[in-house]
């Protein structure tokens, strides 16, 4: 009697689910998504970019400065005292030296702001400075 409840148990044993097979899946498709998702910088404020109908797209922008409308400052989604807008843009660019500098100035800042950030970003050695628009 107790070898057919022995032979009930080793079927039992054999009837498992390998989840090996999903796991890689799963694996490549995060893989794929990681991979393909485009990663967009951003300043950390939302400005209203004035129009401009000769606007050009640029592809490589790395430092991203945004004016607010009070004329704040803002790099990597931190507030920059006016003084320290050279020192950020110098570190930023010392570690991407190919980068360009775009100042997202919103439509009601003044020029004041806008030409001494461009003043610093060039005192920091960047010399390809733009300003970004809305088409």
């Amino acid at each position: 009697m107790r070898q057919p409840f022995a032979k009930v148990f080793e079927e039992e044993d054999d009837s498992e689910i390998n989840m090996t097979p999903m796991l890689d899946v799963v694996f490549i498709m995060l893989i794929f998504f990681i991979v393909t998702a485009s990663f967009v910088k951003q300043t950390g404020v939302e400005v209203n970019r004035p129009e401009a109908k000769t606007a050009t797209k640029k592809e490589q922008a790395n430092i991203l400065v945004a004016i607010t409308p009070t004329n704040e400052i803002w790099i990597d989604k931190r507030r920059i005292d006016p003084e320290r807008v050279q020192a950020n843009i110098e570190r930023l660019h010392a570690e991407n030296p190919q980068g360009t500098v775009v100042i997202q100035a919103d439509e009601k800042a003044t020029t004041d702001v806008l030409v001494k950030v461009m003043d610093a970003a060039r005192s920091a050695g960047v010399y390809d400075v733009s300003l970004a628009t809305e088409n």
